[in-house]
């Protein structure tokens, strides 16, 4: 059965949607079978991955609405290596329509149950913000990615995040659990970075990723072409970073396997 994994943070601007489509290529690279669910409105996992907003008929809407299965609205990213579910802006209208249907919060959960052993992976990139489409993404989701820059405002995100994600363990998804903490954006060379980065340390312990994401020419300029870093240019600091990244995750993941 697929591991659902949740990349999650209510601030903007801290790497998540680079976290997904990265994490999913590298994923990907390493013969492993991923899908990425955009449920973010703006849909920069969508372009990130190669995927042209106006090229589908069907998103993440009608998922989440019931109006089509997920084998109807998933496609294939082939230069990113994985299969997408896609989203454009009439994802906005969904959180409004959610509303009214029953189980709300349990939509995305059981749109997936009947794809989930077909991946090794899926990932599901979450707005910025906890609304409803956050709240079924961690509902679906065996564990949460918590992206972060390193600095002082970050730290008091990471509070409040993690007291959702308690909230919804002992509520609706009693097997939510964080997955880790990755340092994006990060420069040794700050002082704050390093001391946040330590603080970090000292309160998670190997929750936090050794693995950090630096900041990186290639890394940010990827999506205007539709690539991830991997494809744009594997020899980047910011590719070599995500392929680290994910076979510190594997290892993770494989490991309690290995030792029964």
């Amino acid at each position: 059965m697929g591991r659902i994994i949740a990349i999650a943070n209510q601030k903007g601007g801290v790497g998540k949607t680079t976290t997904c489509i990265n994490l999913g290529a590298s994923l990907a690279a390493t013969k492993r079978r991923v899908l990425v669910v955009d449920l973010d409105p703006q849909g920069n996992a969508t372009v990130g991955s190669g995927v042209d907003k106006n090229s589908f008929e069907l998103s993440s809407y009608d998922l989440l609405l019931g109006h089509a299965s997920a084998e109807q609205v998933i496609v294939s990213a082939t230069q990113a290596g994985y299969d997408l579910v896609p989203t454009n802006s009439d994802l906005t209208a969904a959180e409004v329509e959610l509303v009214q249907v029953p189980q709300r919060e349990r939509r995305l959960h059981d749109a997936l149950v009947p794809v989930r052993d077909s991946y090794d992976y899926i990932l599901i990139d979450c707005p910025p913000s906890l609304n409803m489409l956050t709240l079924n993404a961690l509902v679906a989701a065996d564990s949460v990615i918590i992206p972060m820059q390193c600095e002082y405002y970050a730290m008091e995100g990471l509070s409040s995040l993690l007291n959702t994600i308690d909230q919804i363990r002992s509520t609706v998804n009693p097997k939510l659990k964080l997955e880790g903490l990755l340092r994006t954006m990060f420069d040794p060379r700050s002082n704050l970075s390093s001391d946040v980065s330590s603080q970090l340390i000292l309160h998670f312990g190997n929750q936090v990723y050794r693995t950090s994401i630096p900041r990186n020419i290639r890394l940010a300029e990827a999506p205007s072409f539709g690539l991830p870093a991997l494809a744009h240019d594997r020899t980047s600091r910011g590719a070599i970073a995500y392929l680290a990244l994910a076979g510190e995750i594997l290892r993770r993941h494989e490991q309690p396997a290995a030792a029964e």
